[in-house]
């Protein structure tokens, strides 16, 4: 009986080591091969080994790394290649995970996993590199093309008349938004790598129906035609007939704020060769002014002034101020406050 129980002992660690050397050696001769049901990035490679692993990979994603990102706003175009991004998958590093994970578990549970037909249920992405230098670049040449400030209103002055240049609103590129997508549509792998640009509009901050606001009164003086027009908030309100300086002495051209007004004033005589022995001086109000009724001072000593010689006015006779008939600069005194622009064309 003794003899019969030892053999049983012998048969069974006979068949014992010889299943676990079986196990072993079963093991063993997949250690290279990847499990069923692991893909990398969607790619199965289970039951392959990683030089075929790494072979059906570069196939699949070489593909992939060719199609460029299309940048596009308005019919215009900007493309980013994967060789300008550097775009790149880390394939060798990925098929080695993948092995990994076909080796996880004990030695007896990947046998039984092989022999049952079951299967590492695992997708791993690779790890993709690529250039935000280049991403930013790209940004940036977008942005320049597409990117234009807003245009404030304004108003084009003459001496005949003045004209409203329109405003016009611009557009910003949201470059923040607009880097996120490229690098988004850059590492998609399934969708379409067509980028939106977003773009914001910008408004003026003076727009065409404000701007005559900003012009509340404007006087402009054609010396050619020899009128002067007054305008509130863009608009003619009257026209005066008027001299202007004379050959050598001519009325300054120019737009100029109102920084000076009198009633009655006194004639600073200008220290000028013209002028003679009354060079220099200050002359009071009276027969012997010149400077009539009321004074609105332009620049360098020149102004609007009222005249007794209205025979000169349709005329270059002065001595560079601009002259009035004395009720018509009587009634223009009052309708042009401090910082009124005159133009002189």
């Amino acid at each position: 009986m003794r003899s019969r129980s030892f053999i049983a002992v012998v048969v069974l660690l006979v068949v014992l080591v010889a299943g676990a050397v079986s196990v072993y050696a079963y093991d063993q001769g997949h250690r290279d091969e990847i499990a069923k049901g692991v893909r990398v990035g969607g790619v199965n490679v289970g039951g392959l080994h990683p030089d075929q692993a790494r072979a059906r990979l570069r196939h699949h994603f070489l593909r992939e790394l060719k199609r460029v990102v299309d940048v596009r706003y308005h019919g215009r175009r900007f493309v980013l290649t994967s060789k300008q991004a550097k775009l790149a998958a880390d394939l060798d590093s990925t098929v080695d995970e993948a092995l990994v994970r076909s080796r996880s578990g004990s030695i007896f549970s990947r046998v039984s996993r092989g022999l049952s037909g079951g299967r590492v249920d695992a997708n791993l992405e690779p790890r993709v590199s690529y250039s935000r230098a280049a991403i930013s670049k790209l940004t940036a040449r977008v942005a320049k093309s597409v990117d234009h400030p807003a245009k404030d209103a304004s108003v084009s002055f003459s001496g005949g008349g003045l004209s409203t240049v329109p405003s016009h609103s611009g557009v910003t590129v949201d470059r923040g938004r607009l880097r996120a997508r490229i690098e988004r549509a850059l590492l998609d792998r399934e969708g379409i790598r067509r980028v939106r640009v977003p773009a914001e509009t910008v408004q003026a901050k003076i727009t065409s129906d404000r701007v005559a606001n900003k012009y509340p009164t404007v006087v402009t003086i054609d010396r050619a035609g020899f009128r002067l027009h007054l305008f509130k908030h863009l608009k003619l309100v009257k026209s005066y007939p008027i001299a202007v300086g004379r050959q050598g002495l001519e009325t300054p051209t120019g737009l100029y704020p109102v920084n000076d007004k009198q009633v009655n004033p006194y004639w600073h005589v200008p220290n000028s060769s013209w002028a003679g022995k009354l060079a220099g001086k200050t002359i009071p109000p009276g027969p012997n002014d010149p400077i009539k009724a009321r004074w609105i001072g332009i620049t360098g000593g020149a102004g609007i002034h009222g005249t007794t010689e209205t025979g000169s006015l349709g005329s270059a006779a002065s001595h560079g101020c601009i002259r009035m008939a004395i009720p018509d600069v009587i009634e223009l005194f009052p309708r042009v406050p401090y910082g009124s622009m005159i133009y002189v064309a």
